[in-house]
């Protein structure tokens, strides 16, 4: 474990825990101290637990099984639409401030926590989850560790700030269109949106139940494996969540790219991207020998993703709509006006859409293990920034900065997005692997954060 907690691994925290060169409590305290000294300027925290954290880790630090505690007393925190015993679920909104406080946690907290993780917080987040900045209109925004007048990325733009800014080795987010993928990149981190149905995603608020996932940030590959590796497994309370064995991920970090065919895609995932995306995208598919392809069809599976997220979104808010409309967000609330006045064959149309082209691009994978995407077309914009220009285009920055995480979370496909530490601001790529086969992605990962070419790099704080 380093001397410095801001930077130290969560495995690392763990391992020197179990050996007695330090005790989770020290950790929680040394992770509370960086909040109260970081979080006013970050703006990563909506709720502190500081009393639940202590009392974890002195249970942590009377186990006599804390050697074999995968995260023995590693802090972590949740995007706050994840339920914590005792504090309500906010999701980001106005709204559910209104709410009783939550009676149980999340299933995915009560698993890391199993694991021997401390919780030490939740959250800030884009309203009910539809943004992609990090701007929060009624907790302020996230702001970028990197350059603290610049964005997160969203709507999970807590954990990107709270990981990203040393605060917390790993944090837990959702990501429906890309509010995993988008802060990881702009925040410079690792993030893993696993296969839909992965992971369970019971207590905790809905945006759009066929497209949810929920997952995990780190600033390491072994810290994503090993938080990833602890949640998996059926739950009975998510009918959603597969029933599939738990397939640990952990132990093929190590066995480098012998034998894997490794693809970057071309045309739509080129196409007015900046030149950072390109270079990032361009030194990880060098390090890595890829083959170019060609995903078909991605802009009409963004378009209807989006038709299918406005949709499910607006059925969801309804009441909420039509009672309370005056306490949402005017952006986020127009947005699902909207859906709810989309007409039903569009929404046939979109659902038909998604059946051919997960059809094809499952066919892809016949040829190759995992495919390189950018993770997001530009690196922070400024926070405010309603605009940024691609190929000569001007584009709304909150509508556009998912257009390639979308295609690829419409189908439900594993990802994780790996940051390039260009200087002065660090930007991701995607990788992207079949249905299940997170083992292949996080390897990739390891292998280039081993080589190098990705890293995470040091918040300018």
């Amino acid at each position: 474990m380093s001397n410095d907690y801001t930077w130290s691994t969560g495995s690392e925290i763990a391992q020197a825990i179990a050996t007695d060169k330090t005790t989770a409590l020290a950790v929680t305290e040394a992770a509370l101290s960086v909040i109260v000294a970081r979080n006013p300027t970050l703006n990563a925290f909506t709720a502190v637990a500081a009393e639940r954290a202590r009392a974890k880790a002195k249970a942590v630090d009377a186990s006599p099984d804390k050697a074999k505690l995968p995260l023995a007393g590693v802090p972590f925190a949740v995007k706050n639409l994840f339920d914590v015993a005792g504090i309500p679920t906010v999701a980001g909104s106005k709204i559910n401030r209104a709410h009783p406080p939550a009676k149980r946690d999340a299933g995915l907290i009560e698993r890391m926590e199993k694991a021997g993780a401390v919780l030490v917080g939740a959250l800030n987040m884009g309203e009910y989850a539809y943004d992609f900045t990090g701007e929060n209109l009624h907790d302020g925004p996230s702001r970028n560790p990197h350059d603290i007048s610049r964005m997160t990325g969203g709507s999970s733009g807590g954990s990107g700030a709270a990981v990203g800014g040393g605060m917390v080795p790993i944090a837990l987010g959702s990501d429906t269109n890309g509010s995993i993928r988008v802060p990881s990149s702009l925040c410079g981190i690792f993030g893993l949106k696993p296969t839909y149905g992965r992971l369970t995603r019971a207590r905790s608020f809905p945006f759009v139940a066929s497209l949810d996932h929920l997952g995990p940030f780190a600033r390491s590959v072994r810290d994503l494996a090993l938080s990833y590796d602890v949640m998996q497994g059926p739950d009975a309370d998510d009918a959603g969540c597969a029933d599939r064995q738990k397939e640990s991920t952990a132990p093929f970090l190590d066995r480098g790219l012998d034998g894997l065919r490794i693809a970057v895609t071309g045309g739509y995932f080129r196409k007015g991207a900046s030149g950072e995306a390109l270079t990032a995208l361009d030194g990880v598919a060098k390090a890595l020998n890829a083959r170019e392809i060609e995903i078909p069809e991605a802009a009409r599976a963004r378009a209807a993703a989006y038709v299918i997220t406005t949709t499910e979104g607006a059925a969801l808010h309804l009441d909420r709509l039509r009672k309370q409309a005056a306490d949402f967000d005017p952006a986020v609330r127009d947005r699902l006006i909207a859906g709810a006045m989309m007409p039903a064959t569009l929404v046939v149309k979109a659902q038909i859409f998604r059946r051919w082209y997960r059809d094809q691009v499952l066919a892809l994978f016949k040829d190759c293990d995992v495919i390189l995407a950018p993770a997001t077309p530009v690196t922070a914009p400024k926070i405010g920034q309603q605009t940024f220009t691609l190929d000569g285009v001007e584009l709304p920055v909150r509508a556009n900065l998912g257009i390639y995480t979308q295609p690829i979370s419409f189908i439900g496909l594993p990802v994780v997005a790996v940051p390039v530490a260009l200087k002065p601001l660090p930007i991701g790529v995607q990788i992207i692997a079949a249905p299940w086969r997170e083992d292949l992605a996080l390897r990739v990962a390891a292998a280039l954060e081993q080589m190098g070419a990705v890293s995470a790099p040091r918040p300018n704080l």
